[in-house]
């Protein structure tokens, strides 16, 4: 018991340090692409030329190098541990986030590229050490907490931003530092928490089995690890999950960089706008909060009852969602305020905010199930698995940053509604023979 509860502390640490960690970084994500507009204006106006950073160039770069790096995460993590990867991950992270306080297009675009390795690294490394410190009855459960504390960085985040922002057409240079500084303190505070987590201690054989069959993961080498990510790669449920993990990747780009411009550029609202932005972070954290929690409390029956009804939940929330936005938004607000088009319906920002609230719920129904079902599914080889979930979430985030600035938004909610009917249906087939497989008293793969 008293090591059941060493490793629930350490996950909610965990969660903890994800949570000041992503404050930081979701915050800074989800209104990079109007800070970086509002700079250049400025900047155009003191020196008469142009700033050319963007805020969703550098998310696709950061997603495109973030999937080519989930190739090696794993090697590196068998090499320093799941610790020190995270530790090292949080720096790269940090430096992303500094280089907003005084913005150049060399630093905004080179920290894009350090935290796109650091972010393959210290998820893989997070995957690894929450299936370290759990067993196959409390997956569900330490997959619920940690997914209820990580999102709490979007409800504080971006309650900040909200107060910040509120009233103000365009971003100055001092609301932008302050915000900025107060992100960079955050994520200084998330590294610090991973110094406090504690390396797993068992002498008991019959509880070791059921962490970590053996603990082979723990002393595969760097090779070995990148081998076995391919050998995953080759398998059935591995490649049908991929369908689901691309459209979490898809759905990420939406709620965390496209949702909140879009809402941003609606000039139906006039100056009020823009705090929107914070609002709707707001609503996504709720609902994502509120799913992580649900579902850790239920993380048992998820197990027992299967997965499958929890992803199909989460569809039919984000179909109806995007319907929704459908009516509600104007269709070229991705690329700018809304000057040409309009929405099908008055544009409402109550109807607004509870979409945030849908996409924020929906994302925790899918992510949390992945995180049950991949540390049920592979005790033995947590850490190519969620690399490899993390690099199909990747090249899909990265794919759809790179094409939001030129879609209209009916257009990008077609892509998620189909790649979303696509992923639902896959995860059901994999769950349904996990379940089938487990009944019959043997081990996947």
């Amino acid at each position: 018991m008293a090591d059941v509860d060493f490793r629930l502390v350490n996950v909610i640490i965990l969660g903890f340090a994800f949570m000041f960690l992503f404050t930081a970084f979701q915050t800074s994500s989800m209104i990079s692409e109007t800070v970086l507009k509002s700079y250049n204006t400025e900047y155009h106006n003191k020196t008469d030329t142009t700033f050319r950073g963007s805020g969703y160039t550098s998310l696709a770069i950061i997603y495109s190098v973030f999937a080519a790096s989930n190739w090696v995460a794993p090697s590196v993590v068998s090499v320093i541990g799941p610790k020190k990867s995270m530790l090292a991950g949080g720096v790269m992270y940090a430096l992303f986030i500094g280089s907003f306080i005084q913005p150049t297009v060399w630093a905004l675009y080179l920290t894009s590229v350090l935290v796109g390795i650091g972010a393959a690294v210290i998820w893989t490394a997070q995957g690894n050490f929450l299936t370290i410190n759990s067993d196959t009855e409390t997956i569900g459960r330490n997959s619920g907490i940690f997914w209820a504390l990580l999102q709490c960085s979007l409800l504080f985040g971006n309650l900040f931003v909200y107060f910040k922002f509120k009233g103000e057409s365009r971003i100055t240079d001092e609301t932008r530092i302050t915000v900025y500084v107060v992100l960079l303190v955050l994520a200084a505070i998330g590294i610090l928490l991973f110094l406090l987590l504690r390396s797993k201690r068992t002498t008991d054989t019959e509880d070791l089995l059921n962490i970590n069959v053996s603990g082979e993961e723990t002393q595969r080498g760097p090779l070995q690890a990148f081998k076995r990510s391919f050998q995953l790669l080759k398998t059935k449920e591995i490649l049908l999950l991929s369908v689901c993990f691309a459209y979490t990747g898809f759905e990420l780009t939406f709620f965390s960089g496209v949702y909140g411009t879009c809402v941003g550029n609606t000039t139906y609202w006039g100056p009020e706008a823009k705090s929107y932005i914070g609002l709707c972070g707001i609503l996504i954290g709720v609902g994502e909060i509120f799913g992580g929690a649900a579902f850790g409390l239920l993380g048992r029956r998820t197990v027992v009852h299967g997965r499958d009804p929890v992803v199909l939940m989460g569809y039919l929330v984000h179909t109806l969602c995007f319907y929704l936005i459908f009516l509600n938004l104007p269709a070229d607000t991705p690329m700018g305020p809304s000057e040409h088009m309009q929405a099908y319906i008055i544009p409402n920002e109550y109807l607004a905010l509870l979409c945030a609230f849908m996409l924020g719920f929906g994302d925790s129904c899918f992510n949390t199930q992945i995180y049950s079902i991949l540390g049920f599914m592979f005790p033995e080889d947590s850490a190519p698995a969620f690399a490899l979930y993390k690099f199909m979430q990747s090249i899909a985030a990265a794919a759809a940053f790179f094409y939001s600035t030129y879609v209209l938004l009916h257009w990008q909610l077609l892509i998620l509604v189909v790649s979303g009917t696509a992923g639902a249906m896959c995860f059901c087939v994999v769950e349904w023979k996990t379940c089938r497989a487990a009944k019959e008293g043997y081990k996947q793969i």
